[in-house]
């Protein structure tokens, strides 16, 4: 499934969060959203999941807008991982996994067979099998962001949408989490994971997007991620370097 914003624009009172964003997204690979705090990477992700209305502008899978689809319907075919994580539910990981595959069920239905293999690969996928009987409140804070990431993967939907997917875990699991997405998107989904560490974007994503209050000010092949790029973005100084054939771009000090 293709997603397409087309001139998306959000307003809250006098604050511009978008302004005419247009994007095509096509599956098969891992898109970063990167940016500065304020700049619309999480309006934008909530938008591409259909979650937020925009103020203008339209959002389309496979060239038909996401206002005009049921909530089900929209609920199978993009996966939706939010930013903070916080859950403080009296039920096992499991549980809160199985919770992923509710689009897939009628109204008070039993899981099946299917519903109990999907829970399982995401478990096994989130490293979480010996966690699974655990109540989640009982985890830390980074086991829970995997259990969150296991709901949203046992959706097995047709997208992944992930607003800073590493921001609690530790750097193993970091760098589990970026390999785990770009599996994802190597079996033929598609994945939008909104990132602060701007290694980890050029290191395991496809292709980044650079939001800077509102607009795209970047958009392409993880080389576009230039110093003077970061410095326009961010207002800092970054050093680029290589290391065992892989990129890797450092914030190094405040831009004078």
């Amino acid at each position: 499934m293709n997603i397409e914003a087309r001139a998306l624009s959000f307003r809250y009172r006098d604050h511009v969060a978008l302004d005419r964003v247009s994007l095509a997204l096509a599956p098969g690979e891992m898109i970063g959203l990167i940016g500065p705090n304020g700049a619309g990477k999480t309006t934008l992700a909530r938008a591409l999941a259909g979650l937020a209305p925009p103020s203008s502008g339209e959002v389309y899978y496979d060239d038909r807008p996401t206002r005009e689809m049921d909530r089900e319907i929209r609920a199978r075919r993009v996966a939706y991982l939010a930013q903070s994580g916080g859950a403080d539910w009296p039920l096992s990981v499991a549980a809160i996994v199985e919770l992923g595959r509710l689009p897939h069920r009628r109204a008070f239905a039993a899981p099946d067979a299917r519903d109990a293999a999907a829970v399982a690969r995401a478990l096994a996928a989130a490293e979480l099998v010996e966690l699974k009987d655990r109540p989640l409140r009982e985890l830390s804070g980074g086991e829970r962001a995997r259990a969150l990431l296991a709901r949203a993967l046992a959706v097995e939907a047709d997208w992944l949408i992930a607003d800073e997917p590493v921001a609690a875990l530790d750097p193993l699991h970091q760098l589990r989490t970026m390999e785990l997405l770009r599996t994802e998107a190597a079996r033929g989904a598609g994945v939008v994971a909104v990132l602060h560490d701007l290694t980890l974007a050029v290191r395991f994503c496809d292709r980044l997007i650079v939001l800077s209050r509102g607009r795209v000010l970047a958009d392409g092949r993880p080389s576009v991620l230039t110093p003077e790029v970061v410095a326009a973005a961010y207002g800092v100084e970054a050093y680029a370097g290589e290391h065992e054939g892989e990129r890797f771009v450092l914030p190094w000090r405040v831009k004078g």
